[in-house]
């Protein structure tokens, strides 16, 4: 009953407009349109029976009118708004009726499926929905149009949860079916249109979607309600929805189980979707295509008119005749484009509960596909979503990924459905996880790609300041001993103590002390060759001092026998020419590797992921361990020689100061080697200033300390007769 009366709105619509256009001095003067009604009942086989009776004129067709000068001719076809039943005539809203080459007659007020389909899709993404659920007509209209809107949602990135069907004709428990299916879903948004079928399950409000245009058409309504008892007699259809609507009979002889018609009947007191002309949509759309078929003819015939002058007769409508149409009626423009159709807009209708429960179709925007990508919509009211909630929720299968994951799609699940996995280390999600540059890395939110923090040892640094402390502490300490043996020397102990190699290693001593300071700071071209080599050039011109004093304590044991004169091979010309000698050596090594292959800086980027380390590459590492090699192979000669001579009665014991200096020296480069290799980073360079420091340090307090203890504290011992004692000893 309910889509009867609604097919009887769009007839008697029809009627109505051809009663306004025969009634018309501007339209078609002269010429009164008539029609023929036939009721398809929404079956195919009757629609294909109808256009074969058009076709072949098989019966006599009715006017309006008495003077009908063309009878029997059909001008045109207002077809049907269901699509099932006229799909065997031609698809109302199909796309592919647009081919004019195929389907040059057909023209419609209404646009293509594929408008709304793109607009619907359109919708769902302007909101950020990307896991919805679909509802449609069991029928070829909703099939065809849910297929179109599927292939429109994949390209906009959309997943549909659940795609259900219902028809009018189904069981109330077919229906539950389908709300229960939307009620158990994780989709929020369900797309829907303005079929009211639903509207009476009230988890529905506040659904959105498109419908055909609402509009007024001035006059229907009476038209509607002006039927009188004879007009409804008349009419086998008009009397049918007269005995529905009051439950009564107008035929006496009719079905006894109602009550007969006694006149009391008032249409106007009647509630139903006959007489509601709140919502005239389709309706509409009848009401304008009747109109452009009159302009059509109008257009053909009626050009040059006059006041008196009447249209001329017309044989035949041509498609091209139907293209040229364009005109307004009641605020609304109609025209067609090339391929016959429309211009496509759509009200954005929601589904609002009215302060009695009810559940009322709301016009809340409006889309126009003539406007520019970006700009089809406009939306002037506010949107109710669920339960009156003003904001817009949120309908995806899965939230976004947090920072520092990327997208795993779930097995068997649509593309919107998927795991967050945190991103590898280095890597930023932009969408999918991508390396960044070797130089860069990942910000906090792993969003973006930061520069590496470039690490070294810098002054600035806790431990580039200890370190550089330490190391002019010592350079320092070996300066003021420096001074208090040349204040001193001329006295016994320094005297005895070979003056000139102590002073030749204590100047030695500061330039190592001094050279760690070339380890700190940012690595550069020079202060790579630099460092590495003043470090191998000090430490084996103060190995060779120490070796030179060595060999004197022994040379001097040999002297002190019956008719020895070896002290006359190593005089102080001998010691020089070793000392000099052991350090061109040096000096030669580290020109061959400075000339072959320097160090120079580099950046390291594989010992930290995420930092940046500026250090000096060795260049080449065969030239940088034969320095080292040299210098340990200086060392345990002379460590050799002072173990040899601990035991000699020389003064002060300086041999076996020599020894624990060289124990210690030897000990702290032996520990560096395997602490070098395996410190990471920064940390190398702290390794190699320590060694230096540390052997330096070892040098320095064993073989100076004691001997300016006596010069400054303990002067009675620094006399040339508690030396002669000492050695009596």
């Amino acid at each position: 009953m309910y889509f009867f009366q609604i097919v009887l709105r769009f007839s008697r619509a029809m009627v109505f407009a051809i009663g306004e256009i025969n009634n018309s001095t501007e339209l078609l003067p002269g010429i009164s349109l008539g029609y023929q009604i036939y009721d398809s009942c929404g079956s195919v086989p009757v629609a294909v029976d109808v256009a074969f009776q058009f076709l072949n004129s098989l019966d006599p067709m009715f006017y309006i009118g008495s003077n009908c000068s063309q009878f029997g001719m059909m001008m045109a076809v207002v077809g049907e708004s269901g699509s099932t039943p006229s799909i065997s005539i031609h698809f109302a809203t199909c796309a592919c009726l647009s081919d004019k080459q195929q389907y040059p007659s057909f023209f419609r007020t209404i646009p293509s499926d594929q408008f709304q389909a793109d607009a619907l899709a359109k919708l769902v993404k302007h909101f950020g929905w990307t896991w919805i659920g679909a509802v449609r007509s069991d029928s070829d209209y909703g099939n065809n149009g849910m297929a179109s809107f599927l292939k429109a949602a994949q390209k906009e990135g959309i997943c549909v949860e659940y795609s259900i069907s219902f028809y009018r004709t189904d069981p109330q428990s077919k229906i539950q079916k389908v709300a229960d299916v939307i009620r158990r879903s994780t989709a929020v948004v369900v797309s829907w249109v303005t079929n009211p079928e639903l509207t009476r399950f009230s988890f529905c409000a506040g659904a959105i979607g498109f419908g055909i245009q609402k509009s007024v058409i001035p006059g229907l309504k009476d038209f509607l309600l002006n039927l009188t008892r004879a007009q409804v007699a008349a009419s086998p259809i008009l009397t049918e929805f007269w005995e529905d609507a009051f439950n009564c009979r107008l035929n006496k002889s009719a079905a006894a189980d109602k009550k007969v018609c006694d006149g009391s009947e008032d249409i106007h007191n009647l509630q139903s979707q006959y007489t509601d002309t709140s919502q005239l949509r389709i309706t509409n759309m009848v009401y304008k295509a009747v109109y452009a078929i009159a302009h059509a003819i109008h257009n053909a015939v009626c050009q040059g008119q006059s006041a008196s002058f009447k249209c001329d007769k017309l044989t035949k409508l041509e498609p091209t005749q139907l293209k040229k149409v364009h005109f307004s009626q009641n605020g609304y423009d109609v025209s067609f484009d090339a391929n016959g159709d429309p211009v496509a807009i759509y009200e954005l209708v929601n589904w609002q509960k009215s302060e009695t429960g009810k559940t009322e179709l709301v016009t809340v925007g409006l889309y126009d596909a003539s406007l520019p990508v970006g700009q089809e919509f406009r939306i002037n009211r506010n949107i109710t979503w669920m339960e009156g909630n003003m904001q817009v929720p949120g309908s995806v299968c899965t939230a976004s990924c947090p920072p520092g994951t990327h997208k795993v799609l779930q097995k068997g699940k649509p593309i919107c459905c998927y795991d967050c996995i945190p991103c590898p280390d280095g890597e930023i999600n932009s969408p999918d996880c991508s390396s960044c540059h070797k130089e860069f890395w990942p910000n906090a939110k792993r969003d973006t790609c930061i520069p590496k923090p470039v690490e070294f040892l810098s002054f600035q640094d806790l431990l580039g300041i200890i370190l550089s402390t330490f190391s002019v502490l010592g350079a320092s300490l070996t300066i003021i001993a420096l001074i208090v043996f040349f204040r001193h020397r001329t006295s016994p102990i320094v005297r005895a103590n070979n003056s000139e190699l102590s002073f030749l290693l204590l100047i030695s001593l500061t330039l190592c002390f001094l050279c760690s300071l070339t380890f700190i700071g940012a690595p550069s071209e020079w202060s790579c060759r630099l460092r590495h080599t003043a470090f191998g050039i000090t430490f084996v011109l103060c190995i060779s001092c120490v070796l030179g004093k060595t060999i004197v304590v022994l040379i001097a044991f040999k002297a002190t026998r019956p008719g020895s004169n070896v002290t006359k091979w190593f005089g102080p010309p001998q010691q020089r020419m070793t000392v000099l000698s052991f350090t061109l050596m040096q000096v030669l090594i580290c020109t061959i590797w400075l000339v072959c292959s320097p160090p120079f800086p580099v950046k390291n980027l594989s010992t930290y992921k995420d930092k940046i380390i500026l250090e000096c590459a060795l260049g080449s590492a065969i030239g940088f361990w034969a320095v080292l090699g040299y210098i340990g192979l200086l060392a345990a000669f002379c460590f050799v020689l002072a173990v040899l001579a601990r035991k000699l009665p020389d003064n002060f014991n300086e041999a076996k100061l020599i020894t624990f200096s060289m124990l210690i020296f030897c000990a702290v480069w032996i520990t560096f080697i395997p602490a070098y290799v395996s410190s990471p980073g920064k940390f190398t360079v702290v390794v190699e200033i320590f060694a230096i420091l540390a052997s330096s340090f070892g040098l320095m307090l064993c073989m100076f300390a004691p001997k300016c203890f006596i010069l400054l504290f303990k002067p009675e011992k620094n006399t040339k007769k508690y030396l002669m004692k000492k050695n009596q000893s």
